[in-house]
């Protein structure tokens, strides 16, 4: 049809004249009403709107996304995926142009400026929706409540302590204030409240300034009163409000009290305080979740403390990708946290001497700092030679691989864990046996080389795990044939051939439309990595590492690079979604199910399994794999 339709503004800029013809000819105009759907959840879009008058809201449930006015166009999203996830409405009387599916994905496949422009679009369209999904969580934070953020301890002093034994405490509990009892009241201190007032490390510099020896100084004179404070029920927003009214820091929290506003002086009949709220804790869960995990690990006392803290792992990690964090950022805030809680429960449980004399270290998936939810324990300990260790050591093992398997990470099957003797031995007799993997090479001893060249130090001297990581480098050199029988485990799973590998890893699954991603690309892209790495002996553990290592070093060609940390990328955002999903719904595991994948992701799976494939042929000319 004839139309009066603008080809000047992005996409359509960069169509030809043959093309723009094509999109004259398909292009129909519809008169819009206000209220009328264009599109709905759930729907499978026919066709691509350009807005030609009017205005169009997006909306996700409730929420408003978007505004479209004329010349936006939408919903490009929903018809490459094939499914509309939210709703578009009409403001206001108007008209739109509509685009036949089909003509839009021929443009794509025959013009790449175009494809470029509108996944450009698309990328913009997707950061808002990220973006919106942040705000969104962040609302919902300021309307928690206090008894939802784990609070410091509050630790009560007498008045009569010296100020030398209060700093001793700080220091000692790792704590910034004391609360002080029993000055015998204060003028502006409340009859109800028992005579507690709050001395803090600012009131040092008052202290020093007095002139008097800090071991004859009492505390009582220089506590600050009265307390000010909120209730356990009171919101988080609140409480801040109250800390800036009041121009300070921390809040005591008390566990009841009567009806009063925020920061009012509460008035329990018998106050039980539950707690101190710290305004660097409040400031940083409104805009970093991460930091208070960090902090519960780091001041944990015992077990208990950090089972908690590994509660709120998970859900971080649903927080940060519902809010359109990469996957690559999710994991190595992931690896970053796990060492601490891995480092910290080794502290709690093993001897300072033992922690001293040894390096503790991560292997797998979470040594290449590529885990997402937690999975099966792989992990060791080298010991310094001469250290003699402590009898009960198999017990302490036992205490941590229990303790980690209590925080959610199950004990591996095949007992790579510092629990078994064959993954604990001091420094030389663990370089004999490394040394054994390589010269007398078996199915069992290849797997465990490659487990360990993935290895991580977390907790003591990471110069032991170094050294003995230098054993594997020192032999494996002008190795061919052992080099050949490493790599060769990218075929594990191809037990049929080849040509069958994608039928046969279907069919493998529980469900016939389900896909083992750790089968079918996951494993032959790391491990591919890995005895690339090896045999050019970079110093690497994550695959994105090695890979960019292997680009430098000319042994991959940068932009088959660039192909293969994307599909590994791809690969963890799907498994990601599908162990979210089947956490949410009370399940373990989180096998894909081809049929949930939108058609776009169905598309992308396609050409990341590709990549593999072609990476596969790759690796068995390297090394000869046909030869074998």
């Amino acid at each position: 049809m004839e139309t009066d339709f603008k080809f000047d503004a992005p996409p359509f800029d960069c169509l030809s004249s043959d093309e723009r013809r094509r999109v004259q000819d398909h292009l129909a105009l519809q008169d819009l009403h206000a209220g009328q759907v264009l599109l709905a959840p759930g729907e499978e879009p026919s066709h691509w709107f350009v807005l030609a008058q009017g205005q169009v809201q997006q909306w996700d449930g409730d929420a408003w996304v978007a505004n479209f006015a004329p010349g936006g166009c939408f919903d490009g999203r929903a018809l490459l995926a094939g499914r509309a996830s939210h709703r578009f409405v009409a403001v206001e009387d108007g008209q739109v142009y509509r685009l036949p599916r089909a003509v839009v994905v021929e443009l794509i496949a025959s013009n790449t400026r175009f494809a470029a422009r509108l996944f450009a679009d698309l990328a913009d369209s997707l950061d808002a929706l990220a973006e919106r999904s942040g705000r969104h969580e962040l609302q919902s934070l300021t309307m928690a409540r206090v008894d939802q953020v784990v609070l410091r301890a509050a630790v009560v002093v007498d008045a009569g302590t010296d100020i030398v034994s209060v700093v001793r405490l700080f220091n000692a509990q790792r704590i910034t204030s004391v609360l002080v009892r029993g000055a015998g009241g204060h003028a502006s201190q409340p009859p109800e409240l028992p005579s507690l007032g709050i001395f803090t490390t600012a009131g040092l510099q008052r202290a020093i300034l007095q002139g008097v020896p800090l071991d004859r100084l009492t505390v009582g004179p220089l506590a600050t009163y009265p307390l000010v404070g909120v209730k356990r029920s009171d919101h988080l927003f609140d409480a801040l409000a109250v800390m800036i009214r009041h121009r300070v820091q921390r809040l005591v929290v008390w566990e009841t009290a009567s009806p009063g506003e925020p920061g009012e002086a509460a008035k329990p009949a018998a106050p039980t305080i539950a707690g101190m709220l710290e305004q660097i804790d409040l400031l940083s869960l409104l805009s970093n979740h991460s930091y208070l995990v960090t902090r519960q690990i780091l001041d944990a006392t015992d077990l208990a403390a950090l089972d908690a803290a590994a509660a709120q792992i998970t859900r971080i990690i649903g927080l940060l990708h519902r809010g359109g964090t990469r996957v690559a950022g999710i994991a190595r805030l992931v690896q970053a946290l796990n060492a601490q809680l891995f480092e910290r429960a080794w502290q709690l449980v093993a001897p300072a001497d033992l922690v001293a004399n040894s390096c503790l270290f991560v292997m797998g998936s979470e040594g290449r700092g590529e885990q997402l939810l937690k999975t099966d324990q792989d992990n060791g300990l080298v010991l310094r030679d001469g250290y003699t260790p402590p009898a009960d050591l198999q017990s302490i093992c036992d205490r941590f691989s229990a303790a980690l398997a209590g925080f959610g990470y199950p004990e591996c099957p095949g007992r790579i864990m510092l629990n078994n003797p064959d993954w604990r031995h001091p420094l030389a007799e663990f370089g004999q046996t490394v040394r054994r993997w390589l010269l007398l090479p078996t199915p069992e001893s290849l797997m465990a080389l490659a487990i360990f060249i993935d290895a991580h130090a977390v907790c003591g001297d990471a110069a032991l795990l170094e050294q003995l990581r230098g054993e594997v480098f020192a032999l494996v050199t002008d190795n061919d044939a052992l080099l050949a029988r490493f790599a060769a485990a990218i075929g594990a799973f191809d037990a049929e051939g080849q040509s069958s590998w994608w039928l046969r890893l279907r069919a493998a699954e529980p469900r016939p439309d389900s896909l083992d991603l750790k089968k079918a690309g996951t494993f032959p892209l790391v491990h591919g990595v890995r005895a690339l790495a090896l045999a050019e002996r970079l110093n690497g553990t994550g695959t994105v590492e090695r890979v960019d290592a292997l680009v430098a070093a000319h042994r991959l060609p940068a932009a088959f690079g660039a192909e293969l940390i994307d599909s590994l990328h791809f690969f963890m955002r799907l498994k990601l979604e599908a162990g979210l999903a089947a956490t949410a719904a009370g399940q373990t595991g989180g096998t894909v199910v081809l049929g949930r994948l939108s058609g776009l992701d169905r598309e992308l799976l396609k050409d990341t399994l590709a990549v593999v494939k072609r990476f596969k042929t790759l690796l068995r000319l390297r090394f000869h794999l046909d030869a074998l």
